[in-house]
């Protein structure tokens, strides 16, 4: 059966192109020095507000808290830690925490594709993925490289997978997302195992809200839910998101950086697949990378009592080969500090884990580094550091084969071992 998308454009979005910097054409946005001044200003002013507001903890980062030596009791200390360029262990900030102390989006616990177009060429179509209409290709977009749609009326592409029905019954997805001014909303398109279109979730053109349109052929229904005041228009132009979706018994929940947006309690279907995309140009095209879909939607960590001995979570996330967690991961690090009130006899052991790309001992090191930065992350948010030891296996226990995309998604985790 062939689909067809229908997209109705309002006229007052006619009068971006009057006030916005284009992105001009791929070749001439990645070279135009005044962008690049400006991304680099942003990139200055974010290193400036860590290092203002970053607390650290006193030398817990430096002891092996594994081995349990004189440092592992001490507490963060708020008067003169900061994060420096070469400590990577040190926690989120403290505006980072308050931000997302509501945040409770955790991803599924099956990593079933992820790519953040790290290895393919710039100018080219991203390779995991098939090019359902319009055009596409991969490019470096404010430090990121991220696949850009650049023309279609309905310019659109869908994750390369093994099976065409790979959507459960529970499922999350995320990705990050770049918007300019001239560029519309991107969608998230959900389908049936024959193609067909069984509804949309839309960022909006005008930055400040999320609509759920369905089209499950029985029953229509609109839902829209409005950003926080602070993530409006400009406060959101220019800038990289993190889109967050959970699915489960019918039931979205829809999450822009730490707000949840819309919930859509039943939405009459269930997909089987899912696609990104909606009007793409040269001048605004949609941007995004760090794509991650996950079987199980995660929504459930708190029921976990540690009567397994242990939890394995993909949802501590960090900056590539850094043990600098991403601001994301307070989901699930929210969960875990739950988990730990709720049991306080508990005493565990922080796991890092990645997979065997690159250097046996420098994997080695960096998973210590993450399991470090994910102990002293939950010392600052309140728990006691005398429960917690860590220890970094590197690539050598990996849960999937390190021979599929996918399975080394799965191979890099935080894992919690009941000790």
């Amino acid at each position: 059966m062939k689909k067809i998308f229908i997209f109705l454009v309002s006229a007052s979005f006619a009068g971006f192109a009057a006030h916005s910097q284009p992105f001009k054409n791929i070749g001439d946005r990645v070279k135009d020095k005044a962008v690049q001044r400006a991304n680099q200003k942003n990139d200055q002013a974010i290193d400036k507000g860590l290092d203002k507001t970053e607390e650290g903890i006193n030398n817990a980062g430096k002891s092996n808290s594994a081995s349990g030596n004189s440092n592992s009791n001490k507490t963060p200390n708020s008067s003169n830690q900061v994060r420096s360029k070469s400590d990577t262990t040190l926690p989120l900030s403290p505006t980072v925490v308050k931000v997302y102390q509501n945040y409770d989006f955790t991803p599924g616990e099956k990593i079933l594709f992820e790519d953040d177009f790290s290895g393919d060429a710039i100018g080219e179509f991203g390779s995991h993925w098939e090019l359902q209409g319009g055009q596409a290709v991969v490019n470096k977009i404010a430090g990121k490289t991220a696949l850009l749609i650049t023309d279609g009326n309905s310019g659109w592409v869908t994750p390369l997978m093994k099976k065409k029905k790979y959507l459960n019954t529970e499922w999350t997805v995320e990705f990050d997302y770049y918007k300019n001014n001239e560029a519309y909303g991107i969608k998230i398109f959900l389908q049936s195992e024959t193609n067909g279109d069984l509804g949309k979730i839309s960022l909006s053109n005008n930055d400040a809200d999320v609509t759920y349109l369905s089209n499950d052929g029985t029953e229509s229904k609109s839902l829209l839910g409005n950003y926080p005041a602070d993530m409006i228009g400009e406060h959101f132009l220019n800038k990289w998101h993190h889109i967050a979706i959970a699915y489960k018994n019918k039931q979205i929940k829809v999450y822009v950086d730490q707000a949840r947006v819309v919930v859509i309690p039943n939405t009459n279907m269930t997909p089987a697949m899912l696609g990104l995309g909606g009007i793409g140009s040269q001048d605004g095209p949609l941007v995004f990378t760090n794509v991650r879909i996950a079987d199980g939607a995660g929504m459930n960590m708190l029921d976990k009592k540690f009567t397994d001995t242990k939890i394995i979570t993909h949802g501590i996330n960090f900056d590539v080969n850094k043990a600098i967690i991403k601001p994301e991961s307070m989901g699930t690090l929210n969960a875990i500090v739950q988990i730990l009130k709720d049991n306080p006899d508990v005493k565990f052991e922080v796991g890092g884990h990645t997979d065997s790309d690159g250097d046996d001992a420098a994997n080695l090191k960096l998973s210590q580094a993450r399991a470090d930065a994910v102990r002293n992350q939950l010392i600052a948010m309140g728990i006691d550091a005398g429960r917690l030891t860590t220890k970094g296996y590197g690539e050598t226990k990996p849960i999937s084969d390190n021979k599929t995309f996918e399975g080394k998604a799965n191979n890099r985790r935080v894992e919690f071992a009941k000790k």
